[in-house]
């Protein structure tokens, strides 16, 4: 059973520091802004590796004369790599974003990803979890006092993302999967939460409470 948010950031808290709101991304396989672009690409990327190989590999089944072992070979990695941009990489949002936990209290905003400081079972899940980087938990700690640009976007549901500080050039890539685009290369955001508007005045109340 997977532990409560307000539990998880309850670990992190300072002596005297009050817990405001605590919450996760949503959970499930989500499309991105980004997806506009990254799916054709990946289609045409994985359609292509796909087709070179199972051309090779009919010929070398067809000719009398072997094809060498490289060229057969050539296309695998090619074919992996089109298979996690078609599909693969939904799955690794998905499971980064389950484990991925947002507080909000009267001196900060937290966020923590990873699987955390508990002694993690032998399972399937875990070795995936490890493979992605999510072995150890990371705290990323945002000061309310020094924080000057926080902003929002708000979808029709209620849900939204709530980004501390200047928008990174490459934050529309984030949570979609890329390779080598984690969490962290990206601008620190609360992402896909529900009742944005609500944890958004939140943190404007706590800002103007602190000294």
């Amino acid at each position: 059973m997977s532990p409560e948010p307000g539990e998880i950031i309850a670990r992190h808290l300072e002596p005297g520091e009050s817990l405001l709101w605590a919450g996760q991304p949503r959970k499930g396989v989500r499309f991105q802004s980004a997806d506009i672009f990254l799916v054709p690409f990946s289609l045409m990327w994985g359609g292509f590796a796909i087709f070179w190989e199972a051309m090779v590999l009919t010929m070398s089944h067809r000719h009398t004369k072997a094809i060498p072992l490289f060229f057969s070979l050539w296309g695998i990695p090619f074919v992996l790599v089109g298979l996690y941009l078609i599909f693969g990489r939904f799955l690794v949002d998905a499971f980064r974003r389950s484990n991925t936990y947002y507080g909000l209290t009267d001196r900060r905003a937290i966020i923590i990803t990873g699987l955390f400081d508990r002694q993690p079972a032998l399972d399937l899940s875990t070795l995936a979890g490890l493979v992605m980087g999510l072995g150890h938990a990371k705290v990323s700690s945002l000061d309310l006092r020094t924080m000057t640009d926080v902003s929002m976007t708000e979808r029709g549901d209620g849900s939204g993302t709530i980004t501390f500080g200047p928008q990174n050039p490459y934050t529309f890539l984030a949570g979609s999967g890329w390779p080598g685009l984690r969490y962290g290369y990206v601008t620190p955001r609360f992402k896909l939460i529900e009742q944005v508007m609500s944890v958004y005045m939140q943190i404007r109340a706590a800002q103007q409470k602190t000294p």
